[in-house]
């Protein structure tokens, strides 16, 4: 494993492309989100206090779950609390069967358990509807990043990719590009049987999913299909309502955006009261709603006080971009989750130790993540205990 991960950074240093793809990304990051902090300054000091959400939320997301998904069942749909990956799949894969059309909106927790090669394997036709996603799928790859899964794709590569797929030479102009997916993704929407999601906070008073989002993919994803699953890491809940929008501001802003283009709050499957005010569910969106919430080693990880900290993250990627090692060879200083953040989770939810190992002295802890970081992650503390950890063992 070691060496093979070795191998993976070495070649990822000497690949012109990476450099590329991420030189450009990240240069447009740091000016997006200095643009959108500069023009929305309270966001750093509303950042203070989703830390402070946060730091209660997960000392409490068992029962956080618990009374989210009361409020999800007196809204209709339905939850379940599932407390290892696979019994998020098997969840997962009586809800949907076999021989069904999926289209899936990206998600990291989806990414953590497998899902999307566990429904084909199950017999099911899957499409990633995420831009970055349908390039990694199409390519046969895996997410280099938790926004951009595709950042250390340079266009020229999604041209040739394009090219092949539809059968004509598409120039490396980006929304020619960008046309092209929706020309390809945009029927599989009204055919899917089901639609997946996940979502970047949940509130725990309304059993509201919040799903923040700039493609439109998410919203065709979890409104068109009769059928909506939602897969959510118990992370994700937060008390309130109120909570749960100061925590989509700061992910957002965070996130390079001075606002996103949507922001769907999903609570329950669709209804209408038009016909004598009767309320009937079912409407134009889907009829059901499942949602999901994956415990994975999360509750064991909350009661450690240093590494408890990766559960505070808001996912906005902004430390990726700061991360000397990372900008070098992109997500394969990674496992599911990336760079020095990414060590924890390798090592206390996936239990890839050996991996971890590896990702932990890989981490230069040189800080920079936890200057950008809106919730102020340790993580070289993070990765000094790990360290001690695995010499100790």
């Amino acid at each position: 494993m070691q060496k093979e991960y070795r191998k993976e950074l070495k070649a990822a240093l000497a690949n012109s492309r990476i450099k590329l793809a991420l030189s450009r990304a990240i240069s447009s990051y740091r000016q997006n989100t200095n643009n959108a902090l500069k023009k929305y300054p309270h966001t750093i000091k509303m950042a203070e206090e989703v830390l402070k959400i946060k730091q209660y939320a997960i000392q409490h997301m068992y029962d956080l779950a618990q009374e989210a998904g009361k409020n999800i069942e007196e809204n209709k749909g339905k939850y379940y609390i599932a407390m290892t990956a696979d019994e998020a799949l098997t969840i997962i894969s009586k809800l949907i069967g076999r021989g069904k059309l999926v289209v899936k909106a990206k998600s990291m927790t989806a990414e953590e358990i497998g899902l999307r090669e566990h429904l084909e394997q199950e017999g099911n036709e899957v499409y990633e509807t995420d831009l970055g996603e349908f390039i990694i799928q199409k390519l046969g790859s895996r997410p280099m990043h938790i926004l951009s899964p595709a950042i250390h794709v340079p266009r020229e590569d999604v041209a040739s990719l394009f090219s092949k797929i539809i059968g004509r030479e598409l120039p490396t102009d980006i929304p020619t590009l960008v046309a092209t997916a929706r020309e390809l993704l945009r029927d599989k929407f009204i055919r899917a049987d089901v639609g997946i999601s996940s979502a970047n906070v949940v509130s725990a008073d309304t059993g509201t999913l919040f799903l923040i989002e700039n493609e439109g993919n998410i919203r065709l994803a979890t409104s068109a299909p009769p059928v909506h699953i939602a897969l959510v890491g118990m992370e994700k809940l937060v008390p309130t309502l109120e909570d749960a929008f100061k925590v989509s501001e700061v992910t957002w802003r965070y996130a390079n955006y001075a606002i996103p283009s949507y922001v769907s709050l999903i609570s329950g499957p669709s209804k209408t009261g038009d016909i004598e005010k009767v309320t009937t569910y079912g409407a134009h969106g889907p009829r059901e709603l499942h949602v999901i919430f994956l415990d994975g080693g999360r509750v064991k990880l909350a009661e450690d006080p240093v590494l408890r900290q990766a559960l505070y993250c808001l996912r906005c990627g902004g430390c990726l971009y700061e991360c000397p090692v990372f900008s070098l060879t992109a997500g394969y200083f990674g496992d599911k989750y990336f760079a020095g953040i990414g060590t924890v989770w390798a090592a206390e939810i996936s239990k890839n130790i050996e991996k971890a190992s590896s990702m932990a002295y890989t981490c230069l802890t040189c800080g920079r993540c936890k200057i950008r970081c809106p919730m102020k992650i340790d993580v070289p503390e993070m990765i000094m205990k790990i360290r001690k950890s695995i010499a100790e063992e």
